[in-house]
């Protein structure tokens, strides 16, 4: 059953190819959605897919790439299913 969540991660994740990890670990998993930078030095996406999948990319995110240093994690279960074609990276 497909879900969406929202997140916002916390720590050292800007400057660490935080975006371009997030989007290649969300493609592995067949999730959609997109991920990008915040002005505060957060980084936040949004996944849609299957649970199971949902979750690893949750797991993932506490790690995220090798020079990050995550902090925290905050995540939502979204009540509407957004429709996204792929997992993009957002420039905003």
């Amino acid at each position: 059953m497909k879900k969406a969540i929202h997140a916002i991660v916390k720590g050292r994740v800007q400057g660490v190819y935080y975006r371009a990890s997030t989007r290649n670990k969300a493609k592995s998993l067949e999730l959609t959605g997109w991920v990008k930078n915040l002005p505060n030095g957060d980084v936040e996406f949004l996944a849609i897919g299957e649970e199971d999948m949902l979750d690893e990319l949750i797991k993932w995110a506490w790690d995220g790439p090798d020079y990050a240093q995550v902090t925290e994690v905050i995540t939502e279960t979204l009540e509407y299913i957004p429709d996204f074609k792929d997992f993009s990276v957002r420039y905003e």
